[in-house]
């Protein structure tokens, strides 16, 4: 485990600052290139990157299976939620105009509560695609 002594070292230094940039890209994202999708990715490769250098088992005590894949389900909730909150305020599905008085503050609300949606569920599915595969059976 000695040899490993540099990686985990920067992999702790840099982990903070993936998370930091995924919640940059994250909430830019309507302003400019980015998004859920994209922050989803950025997001799971920090827990991905500590799984590769910290152990499998490890990275379950950190992100435990179960709780991830409730994220899976809570992250498409959010976004089918703020779907039908436009169907129940008189719009279309996901219009999200009719979100607040002013349309375009709907807009932006809509868009960001969906982004945070597509973004739960993208990393939550990409750290459960790696332990499935990370997997060992024995």
């Amino acid at each position: 485990m000695k040899s490993h002594r540099v990686l985990r070292i920067i992999s702790k230094l840099l982990i903070p600052f993936i998370l930091l940039f995924a919640l940059y890209v994250q909430f830019h994202g309507d302003y400019g290139p980015g998004g859920g999708f994209q922050a989803g990715v950025i997001f799971a490769s920090a827990f991905i990157l500590y799984g590769l250098i910290f152990g499998l088992e490890n990275a379950r005590k950190v992100a435990p299976p179960a709780v991830v894949t409730r994220l899976i389900a809570a992250g498409l909730l959010i976004y089918a939620g703020t779907g039908f909150a436009g169907l129940l305020g008189g719009g279309n599905f996901l219009d999200y105009g009719v979100l607040r008085a002013d349309p375009v503050a709907g807009q932006h609300l809509g868009i960001m509560v969906i982004e945070f949606g597509v973004g739960t569920t993208v990393a939550a599915t990409m750290i459960t695609i790696f332990f499935l595969f990370a997997r060992r059976d024995r």
